[in-house]
Formats: C-alpha cells, structure tokens, sequence
C-alpha cells in the first residue's frame, strides 16, 4: 500500500503477528464489557451463516470453520462506546471489527491486518462501495513484485472473482475527501483472519463482508485504533 501521510501510520517487528510493536492512537472511550457466551447473528447456526453463497456473481463456498479461531465467528456482542450508531472501529489490538448497534451493542467481525509496516490507524470515512471489485496494485507493490505489472491501472487492474484479492466487497476507506488507497475487503483466505498478513488493508471473510456491506452506508464514520 503507498505511503501517505494523511493516515496516522506506524512500524511494527517484522514477522509479529502480534502487532506488540504498534502506537495505538485514539477512540480511547472504547470499552469492553466481559464476554457472555455468543450466539451468530440472527441465531443461525455458524455452518449455517458461514455455508456455500451459490447465488453470488462469482460463487463462493463455504467456509472451513477449523481454519479459524472460533472468537473470530461473527457475532453479536455487548460493546459500550461514545461513538454513534453505525460507526465502524478496527482495533488491531484484537484483530476484531465492530459495527456499533443500538443499546450498547455490536456486530463483531474477526480481520485481518497489515504488517510489516503497513499498519495503520486514525479517523475515515467510507467513501466508496462496490461488489466484486477490480483490484489495481499501486506502484510501490508492483515495484516490491514485478510480476503484479500486469495488473497496473495501465493494464486495467485485475478483473473481479474469487481469487480477486478485494475478494466479494470492497469500501473505500476515504479521509478529507481524499481516497486514502486503504480498502475493507473480502477475502477467500479463511486462515489469514486474526492475523497480520496483508499490505495494509483489513480483509475480512467474504461472507463477513457481504454482510458488512449490507449494512453500512457510504459515509459512515471509520476509527481505527
């Protein structure tokens, strides 16, 4: 991902899927309340709610449960925070995504996050959405990876599918009206949830996306902390 000022970034140790090394920066009223056992959402069974989706534009299985860690489910939570309804906060202290709901509660989403560096935090808003997106490499990744040149804005970017690595959904994350290059996406790689492994965006499951997507609008408020 391009380095830009405009987000509050910061290094972390190389290969720490840890993210010890990361200043942590604002949404400090964010607090936890202690966990009660969680149902899915909508009280649908995880194999349920995580099952083939054959009716996409591209088809996507099932999930396999096992590759995940079963806190990373999705889920609703009890989460007290001064930020309003429909704000999204990242916070890569726990590899967790929530959507603020009513009545001090959350819809909680397992992510996963930058590293080596491309960690990243501060206040956005969505600015974009689109369903199975092209995806374009900036720059700097396709001089780190040659072999992504064919994927350049000058080659028109690689077209949408499965193994797109915008994956389902993507919202673009915007700051000052400004596209920040930052992306909340999809993704088929069910093992890297709860892990630092992308360039510096928050991927999600495809199936968590779509729900995500659903559910916010363009313009809702963005921390991450």
């Amino acid at each position: 991902m391009r380095s830009l000022s405009i987000l509050n970034r910061r290094k972390f140790l190389v290969g720490s899927a840890s993210l010890t090394g990361l200043a942590l920066t604002g949404c400090s009223s964010v607090s936890l309340r202690p966990e009660k056992p969680a149902t899915p959402v909508g009280n649908k069974s995880f194999a349920l709610m995580y099952g083939p989706l054959d009716d996409e534009k591209f088809p996507i299985p099932g999930v396999n449960l096992k590759n995940i860690k079963r806190k990373f489910y999705r889920r609703e939570v009890d989460y007290s925070t001064s930020e309003p309804v429909g704000t999204i906060i990242v916070d890569t202290r726990t590899f967790y995504l929530h959507l603020v709901q009513e009545k001090g509660k959350a819809i909680r989403y397992g992510v996963g996050l930058g590293r080596e560096g491309f960690a990243w935090s501060g206040n956005a808003r969505v600015g974009w959405k689109q369903e199975w997106p092209k995806w374009t490499p900036p720059d700097e990744m396709i001089a780190r990876q040659p072999k992504l040149a064919k994927y350049s804005a000058s080659n028109g970017g690689m077209a949408p599918g499965i193994d797109n690595p915008l994956g389902a959904r993507a919202l673009y994350i915007f700051q000052d009206r400004k596209d920040t290059l930052y992306r909340l996406h999809g993704t088929h790689e069910d093992w890297s949830i709860g892990k630092a492994v992308s360039s510096g965006c928050v991927r999600l499951l495809n199936h968590d996306v779509i729900d995500l997507y659903r559910r916010v609008p363009t313009g809702s408020r963005i921390v991450v902390v």
